[in-house]
C-alpha cells in the first residue's frame, strides 16, 4: 500500500497522465471478442473503476490517453508472429478500424481534450506508437495504466513506461485479465516490484489533493 503522502506526490495533476489500454467495444464491451475477459472485466469492476479515473482526470485537469488496438479490414500492417495474432484472426469480432468494435466502451466517457491513439501492430500501446511522445510534450512524469489485459497488454505497457522513464501508478482493481485469480498475482509479484500499486480510490483521492499549478 502507498502511503498517502507519497501517491499524492506522484499523482500531481500537471505532471500526470491516465492512459486506458483496449477498453474498447470489440474487447471489453457486451458483445466483445473475448467474452470471458470482457466479462471479467466488468463484473469485477474493473471497466467502472476505469470510467471513474477518466471522469476525475477530466475534472482534475489530468491528461487522458486512450490506447486502441485496431486492424485494417485486409490485415495489411498486423502482425503474424506469435499464436495470440493468428487466433486474432479468426475470433469472430474483429478489432477493424473504423467500426464500433474500436470504439471507446461504455460507461468511460471520452473529452474533447483526450488523445485517442490506434495501434495496428504489436502488443504495446508505447512501443511504435505516437504514446510516447505524447507523454512527452504534455510533460509527464507519472502514467496510470489501466485497462485489458493483465495477461500481455498491461504488464507490456507497465514495462515500457518504466523503460522510457516514466514513473508508473497501477490501480489494481482497475486491470483485469482471465482467469480472475491471475491479476492480482501477476500485479503482485511482477508489477509490484516495477510500480506503485494502489486502488482507484487513493488514486481518486490524489486527484482531489489541492495543488496550485496547472499543466504548462
Amino acid at each position: 500500500m502507498p502511503s498517502y503522502a507519497g501517491l499524492s506526490e506522484l499523482l500531481d495533476p500537471a505532471t500526470t497522465v491516465l492512459l486506458t489500454v483496449e477498453c474498447q467495444q470489440g474487447v471489453v464491451g457486451p458483445a466483445g471478442a473475448l467474452p470471458e475477459l470482457a466479462a471479467q472485466a466488468r463484473s469485477s469492476g474493473a471497466l467502472a473503476n476505469i470510467a471513474r479515473l477518466v471522469a476525475a482526470a477530466h475534472e482534475s485537469g489530468v491528461q487522458v490517453i486512450h490506447a486502441i488496438a485496431e486492424r485494417r479490414p485486409d490485415g495489411r500492417g498486423a502482425n503474424h508472429n506469435a499464436r495470440l495474432f493468428r487466433a486474432a484472426e479468426r475470433l469472430p469480432v474483429q478489432q477493424l478500424s473504423g467500426t464500433e468494435a474500436v470504439r471507446v466502451a461504455a460507461p468511460i466517457e471520452v473529452a474533447e481534450e483526450d488523445f485517442v491513439v490506434r495501434r495496428l501492430h504489436g502488443l504495446s500501446p508505447i512501443q511504435g506508437t505516437d504514446v510516447d511522445a505524447l507523454l512527452r510534450n504534455v510533460g509527464c512524469r507519472t502514467v496510470i495504466v489501466t485497462g485489458v489485459s493483465a495477461n500481455v497488454a498491461i504488464p507490456n505497457t507497465v514495462f515500457d513506461a518504466v523503460n522510457r522513464g516514466y514513473v508508473v501508478v497501477v490501480p489494481r482493481d482497475a486491470v483485469a485479465g482471465v482467469p480472475s485469480d491471475y491479476t492480482p498475482a501477476m500485479i503482485r509479484h511482477t508489477l509490484a516490484l516495477v510500480a506503485t500499486v494502489a486502488t482507484t480510490d487513493e488514486v481518486l483521492d490524489g486527484f482531489r489533493r489541492p495543488r496550485g499549478t496547472g499543466r504548462a
